[in-house]
């Protein structure tokens, strides 16, 4: 068995899932630069699913909040949620998983440490709770989520967790003006499978701070760390 297949074996056994559709694994667990390196084949990578898992992931998470924190405001379960579904904390539990190991990736990309790359591992664990949610429905990959992410509510919740600087920064504007920021992506640098992302936070209409990552969201997050250090001066 090759190392591959060995990893899918042990990520269905770890999951519980006793796939309907092993084709739906399948895309979950392949990368955009497969995909570009093999278009002859005609292969799908997993960018749709990811787009579904990310409703999923946040549905089930503020399902779980709302039920266990009846004494926590909207604002304070939003802060937990932003917390939980950060890209670092989908990140490792991807990594928990070894989801990196189990990626067809092209070569290029792996050759540039890809398989340990957070966003590439958060979005691959959300593109694997899209396909549980196809092949097993909501209920069932509402409660592998949850099981999934355990360890980081846990810390969460005990306040060991990473800075949610965007939500930071919404809180400060809406306390000093009760206005609004936004996130606008400057520039895009690279193949498609390869991509650096600069964003841009826009307050009262001009850019208040900006910053680069591998993914939009770490890009966003990035602008809003320098947007609130300037404006908390």
């Amino acid at each position: 068995m090759s190392k591959k297949k060995d990893c899918r074996s042990q990520l269905k056994n770890r999951l519980g899932v006793d796939w309907r559709d092993d084709n739906l694994l399948s895309v979950a667990l392949t990368h955009s630069s497969f995909t570009y390196e093999n278009r002859h084949a005609g292969a799908e990578n997993n960018q749709r699913l990811e787009f579904l898992g990310d409703a999923v992931l946040e549905l089930a998470v503020s399902d779980y909040l709302y039920r266990n924190n009846p004494e926590r405001d909207e604002g304070e379960l939003t802060k937990l949620r932003a917390a939980i579904v950060c890209e670092p904390s989908l990140a490792r539990v991807a990594g928990d998983l070894e989801l990196g190991l189990c990626l067809s990736m092209g070569r290029g990309e792996e050759r540039s440490g890809g398989r340990e790359r957070p966003s590439i591992l958060a979005d691959a664990f959300e593109a694997l709770l899209g396909a549980v949610y196809l092949d097993q429905g909501p209920d069932r990959a509402a409660e592998i989520a949850i099981r999934c992410l355990a360890p980081v509510i846990n810390d969460v919740m005990e306040g060991r967790l990473e800075r949610d600087y965007k939500t930071e920064l919404q809180e400060l504007v809406q306390q000093r003006s009760g206005e609004t920021v936004q996130y606008v992506i400057l520039k895009e640098d690279g193949p498609d499978h390869d991509k650096t992302f600069t964003a841009g936070v826009l307050y009262r209409g001009q850019v208040s701070g900006t910053g680069t990552g591998r993914s939009k969201k770490d890009a966003e997050q990035q602008a809003a760390k320098w947007a609130l250090a300037k404006i908390s001066k």
